[in-house]
């Protein structure tokens, strides 16, 4: 796809957007003094194609009103479909952005992210058809690969610049996780599988951190911070089912999720600024590890 042309998708949404419904002399205005347009005007057929474009690419149905003649935004499929847009449309963005100033590329420093574009599509067709994976595994926690593993994949996550397919293992008929930067020789089963009427995929992720899914009790959290460190939980919060209490010289964070050991790590990460009110269970593990930490200093 040209980045012109992505980048005009992107412009039309964001407008569109911003203003909650516009007349199409209004958003022809603007598009004639946007950088997009190039001084060329939106005649109504290209304008029909790119609404079609944009509906196939990002899930979004730009609508017509009749009786105030103007254009608004449609997101179908509820408030996680409308997560999942906004995700696309910031990816398109960003890519979109940094496509268009090469030049400047020995200026930008970017992460280092582990790719999972190599077996992305494979994953993506195999969860939506409802086809059996087959691949080769290669986890941290061994030396040799595991081979011959065959997943009913149902569902896609993405946690700390890694993507991870969830689904039951055919083998022990458990349900496992794998990140897809670890998978070799992925194909795709012609067959398809019936998946568990019983298996609730936002059931499963509601009261979890990352990805490590255990079927252990969620826990009342509350977390202590100071004014500062606040804003940065304010602003990137680490659960969904976070909120603030906000006192004179620091805040409260209450959280429910299962105690599991890559929550353990973030709220280690966040060093002192951040301490554990309860549960006591919470407490107790991050006192243990901070002091398996100071022993292995002391050694």
């Amino acid at each position: 796809m040209a980045r012109n042309l992505l980048g005009r998708y992107v412009w039309i949404i964001d407008t569109i957007r911003r203003h909650g419904i516009i007349s199409r002399d209004k958003l022809e205005q603007l598009w004639l003094r946007s950088s997009v347009s190039d001084g060329i005007p939106l005649p109504r057929r290209t304008f029909y194609n790119y609404r079609a474009a944009i509906e196939d690419l990002f899930n979004i149905t730009i609508e017509y009103d009749r009786l105030s003649y103007g254009y608004y935004l449609s997101t179908p499929g509820g408030p996680r479909a409308e997560g999942m847009t906004d995700w696309l449309l910031n990816s398109a963005a960003m890519s979109n952005v940094l496509a268009s100033v090469s030049d400047a590329s020995d200026r930008i420093f970017l992460e280092d992210i582990p790719s999972a574009r190599t077996y992305l599509s494979q994953v993506v067709t195999a969860v939506r058809e409802r086809r059996a994976l087959r691949f080769t595994y290669h986890p941290f926690t061994r030396s040799t690969p595991n081979r011959g593993i065959e997943l009913e994949p149902y569902f896609l996550k993405i946690f700390r610049q890694r993507w991870y397919v969830t689904g039951r293992n055919t083998a022990d008929s458990c349900i496992k996780t794998y990140a897809l930067d670890r998978m070799d020789e992925v194909t795709v089963a012609d067959s398809i599988f019936e998946p568990d009427p019983d298996f609730d995929a936002d059931e499963y992720v509601r009261d979890a951190f990352g990805i490590i899914f255990t079927q252990g009790e969620a826990h009342d959290v509350v977390l202590r911070t100071d004014p500062r460190q606040a804003k940065y939980l304010r602003a990137l919060p680490l659960h969904h089912s976070q909120r603030e209490v906000v006192n004179d010289s620091y805040s409260l964070f209450y959280l429910r999720l299962r105690l599991t050991e890559d929550f353990i790590q973030e709220l280690l990460s966040l060093g002192p600024r951040v301490t554990v009110v309860s549960p006591p269970e919470l407490k107790a593990m991050m006192v243990t590890s901070l002091k398996e930490t100071l022993r292995l200093y002391g050694e």
